[in-house]
């Protein structure tokens, strides 16, 4: 093709390219003239310390279709290294892809630093250090195109992904940064936003979900932003199954307050509604066309006093703050004090004569009659802040991350220690303080934090790449935050004040150095902190008297055909409609389930027609809406017929671990061929149950397998038909959900009760139902005591443990039995649902926990199980190991209580095991400790 965008001649470097995203990148590359770096750590297949490098297969995909390319397997944390490889090989680097990424999902209160650094390292750090070894080549060559890969959560923020939301925010700080510093060497930096899809899309549109979120649908953006015919730099983009619109900042009118004694905390609180409106006024800052403060100082002085309400106080509240012994923190630490909050003033600094900074505040404050402590540690040890506060004063109610240093360098000359040295103050010492602090915050149920942000964050700036970086991680790190704090009353807002410090008083002139004052900040402060403001996970910018609300605005974009015609090309021809925010179609979105699925409805309308409509998709059911309990036991649901085979019946045991040792389960002439008592499990999946109807509705994706139950009445026999019935046990209110047992019972064709299978599933978001007008308390559901013990493992040594490691292969051949969730057998839906590679079913581990149980309490004769219970904890990954502890129950001997754990990672997986036998367990002595 004449217009056919290609690379001839060009060295394109993509990390991450051993599989996904970046596999489709460098292959795409390959294809179109450029010699390709193939940059990847990992395997084909991670269980197999033999295996083909997953970038070699790569590469050879490329050089058999007439390509150039290379492997390298560094980590991106040695970024050198991978840029000297394309060195090496290809002479120069062209075009750089920051795409390599790992997860390490955890509520923030569970977040351990590893996990914290192990995204950063990643996500943040190595995008740094083979940018900064990209850098200097590409001004020599005036010519670079860099691609920073963001997310939704890095935009929007997003529950449970703290790390990688501040981390994937940081990036776009980065780029913007970049972008302004590489303009005049045509060097262009843009960030992409694919959208990942969650578990949630994995699971509601699994078949038709996996062909549209293809990784193949992202690349025509990619490759047309890192074409050298494209100028545009700067960009925030998004891109789903081809749709493709851009990101933008819009900022608040705002309001301009009187710079005079009246600008308090009580003020602002009476003109807030003015500051987070939108309906008018709104404004597009741009780098070069920022907040005109020098315009609001200007106003400020014409306007009357600002009108007070109520004083707001903080009496009885503890308060930190970081970085307070001059400057905002000063400020802030000043006026908590005025109003009866006692103050934790934190500052490492000292005076040229050995005063420290922060013992000046504290006398500041008790001189003028408040409460305060003077704390000198880094905030790289929030444990020990926030130590001084409780010793102090026995809790914690406020943060105010505030600390801050620069260490402004061009990025061509900036060095890894300046990076590192702003990265840990602001952002890893903004991390480790409100680590600190949220457990205090969840215990009292409430709390309130400030993330100090700057405009270098929001809109990125000349020779701050590490602060703009780490300014930006502020944004995303508030907003995540704000997410899982909700229900417990912790609010968290990010600000991006601008205020001077002393320095800036000695080289500004004096009207510049007033408009700086942080007097001008801290009443903003103070009000967002305040128990009357509910507000949390916003953005602000503030002074000057003036203070106004930033959020993010999405264009309407443009939805392509997700075929062969979406192309760069395409892309290329589409661009101007693609950032048009001026077509009526631009408006705000404000958080990734919103973001989620208005794309998800725009892709799919293209596919089955403008009338398509997602379906409803509540996760918390209405407050007044009651459930019958009772009515729901009575619907019995209708019976189906389950036939199985022999073949069935040997395929689920080697479905579960079984081998040639296990001959009375896998072999058909065994003369002690029987089926394995947890085979009951598999009617379920050909077998619909009616519970749902009986429940308010709630979203799939909501929906946690908890527990299993078996009840074996009678050995099932190697093949022949059951009629099984679904029923339901019982809907328990837990709150913030409901615990939903639901029951198969499996009989003969003769009418003999065969076994029970009892799933326990609990459902978010559908709680307090029993507190709905017309409840009806029901009466105790009949269950199996089995069923509803809660046991725990005892501290003695266990009478046995078995370890067996789970072939990689396994979830494919369990799978076979009825299971067929692509999530444990898609790499791509796997990532979708956010794990790193496939997960083994949690019936599988079950399974095989239980073989090692029957194996070695009942040697080998599953007949004598008569019913067995699991809690699952943890998934399992193929290759890993499963070890299960067993005890035969002290107090009857009958009863083995057991566990399971994954070896390798110290997980574990199997909780609050029970299994009842018709006779006394006994440890079998030939029973193998590892299978």
């Amino acid at each position: 093709m004449a217009d056919q965008l290609r690379f001839d001649g060009r060295v394109a470097v993509v990390t991450g390219a051993g599989n996904g995203l970046g596999r489709v990148y460098a292959l795409y590359y390959g294809s179109r003239g450029a010699s390709v770096v193939v940059n990847d750590i990992g395997s084909v297949d991670p269980t197999n310390p033999n295996s083909k490098k997953a970038a070699d297969v790569v590469v050879e995909q490329i050089v058999s279709a007439g390509g150039k390319a290379v492997a390298n397997y560094d980590s991106v944390e040695n970024g050198e290294r991978v840029i000297e490889t394309a060195m090496r090989a290809f002479g120069r680097v062209d075009i750089l892809i920051n795409n390599a990424g790992i997860l390490r999902d955890k509520t923030f209160v569970k977040m351990t630093d590893k996990e914290w650094d192990q995204i950063v390292a990643v996500h943040l750090t190595g995008a740094y250090y083979i940018t900064r070894a990209a850098w200097p080549i590409f001004r020599k060559q005036g010519y670079g195109r860099i691609i920073m890969t963001t997310s939704p959560a890095g935009i929007y923020g997003n529950f449970g992904q703290v790390n990688y939301s501040a981390a994937k925010h940081a990036l776009i700080g980065f780029s913007n940064t970049l972008a302004q510093e590489g303009a005049k060497y045509n060097i262009t930096s843009n960030a992409i936003a694919p959208l990942a899809a969650s578990g949630l899309t994995a699971s509601t549109f699994s078949k038709e979900m996996s062909a549209q979120l293809d990784p193949k649908f992202v690349l025509p953006v990619v490759a047309y932003l890192t074409h050298e015919s494209t100028k545009d730099t700067g960009m925030l983009v998004e891109e789903a199954g081809g749709f493709v619109s851009a990101v933008r900042w819009e900022l608040s009118q705002g309001a301009v307050f009187k710079s005079d004694s009246t600008l308090t905390p009580a003020a602002v609180k009476a003109r807030y509604n003015e500051i987070t409106q939108f309906n008018t006024g709104a404004t597009y800052p741009t780098p070069r066309n920022g907040v005109n403060y020098l315009k609001f100082m200007e106003d400020s002085n014409k306007i009357a006093s600002n009108p007070q309400g109520e004083e707001l106080r903080y009496d009885g509240q503890v308060i930190i703050v970081t970085g307070a012994g001059a400057g905002l923190g000063r400020t802030y630490a000043l006026m908590f004090a005025r109003y009866g909050g006692k103050v934790v003033v934190n500052d490492v600094g000292s005076a040229k004569d050995g005063s420290r900074s922060a013992d000046k505040v504290v006398a500041e404050i008790k001189s003028a009659g408040g409460q305060a402590v003077a704390d000198y540690n880094s905030v790289e040890n929030g444990e020990a802040v926030v130590g001084t506060a409780l010793k102090a004063f026995g809790r914690v109610d406020i943060l105010i991350n505030n600390a801050g240093i620069l260490r402004d360098k061009s990025f061509i000359n900036m060095t890894h220690k300046q990076w590192e040295d702003v990265y840990k103050v602001h952002l890893y010492g903004s991390y480790k303080m409100t680590k600190a602090v949220w457990p205090l915050f969840i215990q009292q149920k409430s709390g309130a934090v400030i993330n100090t942000s700057s405009s270098v964050g929001i809109y990125g700036n000349f020779g701050q790449a590490n602060y703009s970086s780490c300014k930006a991680a502020m944004i995303g790190f508030t907003f995540s935050l704000a997410l899982e704090g909700a229900k417990h009353n912790i609010r968290v807002n990010c600000i991006a004040p601008n205020a001077g410090t002393a320095m800036t008083a000695t080289v500004m002139p004096p009207e510049i150095v007033e408009m700086l004052k942080p007097e001008y900040v801290a009443p903003f402060v103070g009000y967002l902190v305040h128990n009357s403001n509910k507000d949390s996970g916003k953005l602000f910018q503030v002074g000057s008297c003036w203070m106004g609300q930033v959020r993010r605005q999405c264009t309407g974009g443009h939805m392509f055909t997700p075929d062969d015609t979406f192309t760069p090309e395409a892309v290329r021809d589409m661009w101007p409609t693609i950032t048009n925010f001026d077509d009526g179609r631009a408006h705000f979105v404000g958080s990734v389930p919103a973001r989620t699925k208005e794309i998800l409805t725009t892709i799919l309308k293209k596919k089955f027609g403008p009338n398509f409509k997602l379906p409803a998709q509540n996760v918390k059911a209405p407050k007044q809406v009651s459930v019958d309990v009772e009515a729901a036991r009575a619907d019995v649901g209708e019976t189906k017929e389950f036939k199985y085979t022999e073949r069935d019946v040997m395929l689920y045991a080697v479905g579960i671990g079984a081998s040639r040792h296990d001959l009375n389960i896998v072999y058909e002439n065994s003369p002690d061929f029987q089926v394995f008592p947890t085979y009951p499990v598999i009617p379920a999946f050909f077998v619909k149950s009616t519970f749902q109807k009986h429940l308010p509705k709630f979203h799939p994706m909501m929906l946690l397998h908890g527990e299993q139950f078996v009840q074996i009445h009678k050995p099932l026999p190697t093949s022949g038909t059951l009629l099984c019935t679904p029923e339901l046990v019982d809907i328990a209110d837990k709150g913030s959900g409901a615990a939903v047992v639901s029951r198969l019972v499996m009989k003969d064709t003769s009418g003999n009760l065969i076994a029970e299978a009892e799933s326990t599933a609990f459902i978010r978001g559908i709680g307090g139902f029993s507190k709905a007008p017309g409840f009806k308390k029901p009466s105790p559901p009949k269950r199996n005591p089995v069923a509803t013990a809660v046991v725990a493992a005892p501290k003695r040594t266990p009478d046995a443990v078995v370890a067996q490691q789970i072939g990689p292969n396994q979830a494919a051949i369990y799978r076979l039995s009825g299971d067929y969730n692509p999530l444990h057998i898609d790499p791509e839906m796997a990532a979708m649902g956010k794990f790193d590679q496939p997960i083994l079913h949690g019936l599988c581990s079950m399974g095989h926990a239980a073989r090692h149980v029957v194996n070695t309490m009942a040697q080998k004769d599953g007949r004598k199980l008569k019913a067995i219970k699991v809690r699952f904890s943890s998934p399992v990954f193929p290759g890993e190991t499963i070890e299960t502890s067993m005890w035969i129950d002290s107090a009857n001997p009958k009863v083995v209580l057991f566990n399971a754990r994954v070896i390798e990672r110290n997980v574990q997986v199997i909780a609050n095991g029970i299994a009842e036998f018709s006779e006394p367990a006994k440890v079998s002595a030939s029973q193998n400790s590892k299978l």
